[in-house]
């Protein structure tokens, strides 16, 4: 087995320049979730170690993977279904909330809060049922075509965040990876689960195609600061949402243990 450490750290007193990122990443020959010596484990055990599992995902402390273990499928299932999913997205949703009523906004609107938009304002839950919640390698033309649909229902607790950053004031950002080609579909379908007033809807433009999220998400906060916007708050699922550069005030890490973007 090797080993490769990554430590990246910002150095605050501030309590609300947060997170301050601590990034581990994890080379392993074999799976680090279970090994031969784990055949005789009973279900409590899987539990335990999916749970383990999905606490490394949620830090942020796995390297890149391509899917969910295998022995997980139920456990991610169970997890996404029931109330544990939505208590955690519900306390997310909380502490932002918490967080944006504290900003004293300067009154010249350019206090800014960005919003990823897949599994943060909208849930793609049904398209992931059908592919084994991340246990199938992500399929971007299959994605697209369900996309296309426009039926992604809004994420409860992200709705009555996303109405109480726009009533106090703050420039909204909407941040995603989707392409320009589905602007139409993403506006209506935004705007149908309920989403209203947003500023600005930025997505990928042919020459974004090749940019890893992180370095296109950076990219994009980096241009609304040149611009003169202050960004206390952002919110996303993927660690690629919140990380990189042009870091916001404050980063909320909505719960995703389905798949990772880097």
């Amino acid at each position: 087995m090797s080993l490769t450490y990554v430590s990246i750290g910002q150095e605050t007193l501030n309590p609300h320049n947060l997170p301050r990122p601590l990034i581990l990443e994890t080379h392993v020959k074999e799976s680090p979730l279970l090994s031969s010596d784990d055949d005789d484990d009973d279900g409590s055990d899987v539990t335990l170690h999916c749970t383990s599992w999905r606490f490394a995902v949620e830090s942020n402390n796995l390297s890149p993977w391509r899917t969910i273990p295998q022995e997980c499928q139920d456990y991610v299932k169970d997890y996404m279904n029931n109330k544990g999913y939505k208590n955690d997205l519900e306390r997310v949703a909380k502490e932002a909330l918490v967080f944006a009523s504290s900003v004293e906004l300067k009154g010249d609107g350019m206090d800014a809060w960005v919003f990823d938009v897949d599994e943060t304002l909208l849930s793609n839950l049904p398209y992931y049922a059908h592919h084994g919640y991340g246990l199938e390698v992500y399929d971007s033309e299959a994605f697209d075509k369900w996309v296309d649909k426009g039926i992604a229902q809004a994420i409860e607790s992200s709705l009555k965040l996303y109405e109480e950053v726009v009533k106090f004031g703050f420039k909204v950002f909407l941040l995603t990876g989707r392409t320009e080609m589905r602007r139409n579909v993403t506006v209506e379908n935004l705007t149908k689960s309920g989403f209203h007033g947003w500023d600005y809807l930025i997505l990928r433009g042919v020459e974004d195609h090749k940019k890893t999220a992180t370095q296109f998400k950076s990219e994009k906060r980096h241009k609304i600061m040149e611009e003169g916007y202050r960004i206390h708050g952002n919110s996303g699922d993927q660690w690629s949402d919140l990380l990189g550069s042009s870091m916001s005030a404050r980063s909320f890490k909505l719960p995703n243990p389905m798949y990772y973007i880097a």
